[in-house]
């Protein structure tokens, strides 16, 4: 998705595509607990659409690895545990930080202002204190950032770690412990590296951003390249 349609100007959405970013949304800010059963009849009733368009949405959030699908049972919201969190950091880690060099070394004319009008919106989104709208916002920061890397059959793979990391953070830890605006600035380190064209300098800073995201993450990347000591 481009930045432009990031941001408001989106192509229309089908129906199918309407209700899965509703049910992604409740899943990731946890008003879908983990567990909770999905039955395409009763959800077919709250959107007022057919069990068909119930059941693409599913499948496609079957898909990230929200919810669990199996044949002639109900679908369940996704686990969130700490320890698919950790790999999944890890990997995101890893993605991220060994794409710098790449990033830095792209030909890619618009990667900053794209970023820097994705950082306003985060701003924007925070001081409104619309949390899901700034990960989302985040989570096309940082895809917009690895877009640059030209590596395309990875993106899906990062997708999923920014989507199960900021689930996983959403659900364990209280609304007054996060700090929106806060979220939204600690991109700038990375902002800063890019404009000063520094591959050591992005690698840090992605690697301390990813490295604090969760109150386990420091334990986690120790003795890492690049991140907090």
């Amino acid at each position: 998705m481009s930045v432009a349609e990031t941001l408001g100007a989106r192509r229309q959405q089908s129906r199918s595509e309407a209700v899965e970013h509703a049910l992604r949304r409740d899943i990731v800010l946890g008003t879908l607990a983990p567990g909770t059963v999905l039955r395409e009849l009763e959800l077919a009733q709250r959107f007022t659409c057919a069990q068909g368009t119930i059941r693409e949405a599913l499948m496609r959030l079957s898909e990230d690895g929200l919810v669990t699908r199996r044949a002639r049972r109900d679908t369940h919201v996704a686990s969130a545990n700490s320890d698919d969190a950790r790999e999944l950091l890890c990997i995101r880690h890893d993605i991220e930080c060994r794409a710098a060099v790449r990033v830095i070394e792209s030909q890619d004319a618009t990667l900053l202002s794209d970023l820097d009008v994705l950082m306003q919106a985060m701003r924007v989104a925070a001081l409104q204190g619309d949390e899901y709208t700034l990960m989302e916002y985040d989570r096309s920061f940082h895809l917009r950032l690895f877009e640059a890397a030209s590596t395309p059959i990875v993106e899906p793979v990062l997708f999923r770690c920014l989507l199960h990391t900021q689930r996983f953070k959403i659900l364990n830890s209280a609304p007054e412990s996060r700090d929106l605006q806060g979220t939204a600035e600690r991109h700038l380190s990375i902002l800063e590296a890019l404009e000063a064209r520094d591959a050591d300098a992005l690698t840090r800073a992605l690697s301390h951003h990813i490295a604090t995201i969760v109150d386990f993450g420091p334990e986690v990347f120790v003795g890492k390249r690049g991140t907090i000591q």
